[in-house]
């Protein structure tokens, strides 16, 4: 759910254009990332096409975001930062989330290649009642290999590592987790979007850093490529115009996403992390699970287990297990 001010920011900017206009410009942002990366800025030209944009990715960027902060901040508990790098921002989802998951934040600063969008996330980073989210630096530039960085305790990347060159994705890594604390980068739950984030999470291994989520060690990855792929999944709501600009039906959506959190510093680490939605029977229920040990395995937890079957029935796709809330 996004917050209050932003989702009624994001609301008086979509009354101001048609719902044909919106509509239009949706259906091709959606032909745009089913067919795969464009041009830079090809799929985005005009006030509508930005607003759309905010529209259909703005709510499923903030929840992706939101969800793996919170599992990256659920292992590092003690982990307060001061000044966050959002490289890629897009409209600023990724920042709204931070400063949900670590109130702590008092400098942000985004870069983004788009001055468009920068000026649409400036505008609605201002509504927000956080300091540091309304007075965010946002610089306009191409991510890129070298490319200069203010420090940073949480550096940040969603929805962006995939759109960059592929011979040039392990540099920026290395770029962005120079000097930051924790890194977390989010790509689509797709199989090419985790094929992105295994290489990124190599690059964040070798750099020292320690993965603290989702894994629950620092091993290669155990899911054999080509047959599976390590994503997650959060639902949100969409509002009456949301359904209309995107033709949908439901009154929600499901975010599908994989991720990589890893801190300079060593965190306790969860067990294990729960890889699909639970399956719930009479008495029993499944998980498919990643574990410390560096591999997977497949638990049953029956009823007569007591405390442990209740945190079962509990525990979702995503979750580290045993809970440790």
């Amino acid at each position: 759910m996004l917050p209050d001010e932003l989702r009624a920011a994001l609301d008086k900017l979509l009354a101001r254009y048609s719902p044909q206009e919106l509509s239009r410009s949706v259906a091709q942002l959606t032909e745009r990332y089913r067919t795969g990366p464009s041009p830079e800025g090809a799929h985005i030209k005009t006030p509508a096409d930005i607003a759309a944009y905010a529209a259909y990715r703005m709510p499923a960027t903030y929840a992706a975001a939101a969800t793996a902060m919170r599992q990256a901040a659920a292992q590092a508990p003690g982990f307060q930062p001061v000044t966050h790098l959002d490289a890629g921002g897009g409209t600023g989802a990724a920042i709204w989330a931070a400063g949900e998951t670590w109130p702590s934040l008092r400098q942000v600063t985004v870069i983004e290649h788009d001055p468009g969008i920068i000026d649409l996330g400036r505008r609605l980073a201002r509504t927000s009642e956080t300091a540091a989210l309304r007075e965010a630096a946002w610089r306009h530039a191409s991510i890129r290999p070298g490319l200069d960085r203010p420090p940073a305790d949480l550096a940040t990347m969603s929805y962006a590592l995939g759109e960059l060159p592929e011979e040039d994705r392990p540099r920026v890594v290395r770029w962005l987790a120079t000097g930051a604390a924790m890194v977390i980068i989010i790509e689509p739950g797709t199989p090419v979007g985790y094929a992105a984030i295994a290489a990124a999470r190599e690059v964040l291994a070798e750099q020292g850093m320690t993965i603290v989520a989702p894994c629950p060690h620092d091993g290669r990855c155990p899911i054999q490529p080509g047959r599976d792929w390590c994503h997650f999944s959060v639902r949100l709501p969409r509002s009456p115009l949301h359904r209309q600009i995107k033709a949908g039906t439901l009154s929600f959506e499901d975010e599908k996403f994989s991720y990589v959190a890893a801190t300079a510093e060593q965190w306790p680490r969860a067990a294990a992390r729960v890889l699909r939605h639970p399956q719930k029977r009479k008495g029993v229920v499944s998980l498919r699970l990643c574990t410390d040990a560096n591999e997977l395995r497949d638990v049953i937890v029956s009823k007569r287990q007591g405390d442990l079957y209740r945190e079962a029935r509990d525990v979702g796709w995503g979750d580290a297990w045993p809970r440790t809330d």
